[in-house]
């Protein structure tokens, strides 16, 4: 029985990335909604960089896709199996993601880092204020509109990747709060919910540019839907000056705003949301008190400031 045990306890080590050796120092998982976009791929960088800094074991995990919801539920299972010192989770869905992080935490420190889930069970939660980032941009686009037109009024539209998702849902609300407060000549025409899927959004622009007359910009609240958008809009056949603000960047986006297709980008800091959720998970796994909430920061990039030190530092975070 003794055997079979140990044998069991050697391929739980080998899935989750840890030596099978008793381990001199403390493993914390850290789980994503997927591996392949370059914002998490900097969160995962940032929590590296705090392993190595910390010394800590950080396992890097992820299910197949930000939809992939089950996939996320049965990592964090598989997580809390391991009898890690604490997790660091990017919950995939607020609703599904509530009773499994209940569960995790009733055996292990559970840290939140980008969304909140609908659980009161996280030691601490990281994240963008997304409020102030759908502000950021909608005080951007208004200004970028009156760039284009020498007057800020005309036809706006919102473009959100998903539903259901809370930091997207919260960048929506931001920004129609400062359009309705500060920019009432701006008319919200059309405010679309896609599925994630960068095709439908590119759709639902074309659409949008096709039958709205008199369209001067356009929000869009994650990097990868941004794109779709700018290219939709690049493709359209008459001269009208539309106006992008997006959320989050990544190369082809750096590159879209220092050709003046894109207005600007609120930025925000991936590397150090992985990096402090690790520093936390660590600090909570010692019984130390740690914030039940942290702001990691938002920054409006625009062409005019994107060769600071600082924008660069965002829009080109070390992921190696």
């Amino acid at each position: 029985m003794k055997k079979l045990v140990v044998a069991a306890g050697i391929v739980a080590s080998i899935a989750f990335g840890v030596p099978a050796i008793a381990q001199t120092k403390p493993t914390i998982p850290v789980i994503v909604k997927d591996m392949t976009s370059p914002y998490w791929r900097a969160v995962l960088a940032g929590a590296r960089k705090a392993g190595q800094d910390l010394g800590v074991n950080v396992v890097e995990l992820a299910a197949q896709s930000e939809s992939d919801v089950t996939g996320q539920i049965s990592i964090l299972e598989k997580a809390v199996g391991s009898n890690p010192a604490a997790i660091v989770i990017a919950p995939a869905q607020p609703a599904a993601l509530g009773k499994p992080i209940d569960e995790a935490a009733k055996k292990v420190k559970i840290i939140g880092i980008d969304s909140a889930a609908d659980t009161k069970a996280m030691t601490s939660l990281l994240s963008t204020d997304n409020v102030n980032a759908g502000r950021l941009a909608a005080d951007a686009l208004a200004v970028a509109i009156t760039a284009s037109y020498a007057d800020t009024e005309g036809d706006i539209v919102m473009i959100t990747s998903m539903p259901g998702v809370a930091s997207l849902d919260q960048r929506a609300k931001g920004f129609k709060e400062v359009v309705a407060a500060k920019y009432r000549a701006l008319d919200i025409t059309a405010d679309k919910v896609a599925d994630g899927k960068p095709a439908t959004v590119r759709n639902i622009m074309t659409d949008l540019i096709a039958n709205t007359a008199d369209l001067r910009g356009v929000f869009v609240s994650d990097p990868i839907m941004t794109l779709a958008v700018a290219q939709a809009v690049a493709e359209k056949k008459s001269d009208d000056k539309i106006n992008i603000v997006g959320v989050g960047s990544d190369e082809e986006l750096v590159k879209l705003l220092q050709d003046d297709v894109i207005a600007g980008l609120a930025v925000e800091d991936p590397f150090r949301m992985g990096y402090d959720g690790v520093k936390t998970a660590l600090a909570a796994s010692k019984g130390e008190k740690v914030s039940a909430n942290v702001d990691t920061g938002v920054t409006l990039v625009t062409k005019a400031n994107m060769s600071s030190a600082r924008s660069q530092e965002l829009l080109k975070p070390k992921v190696k």
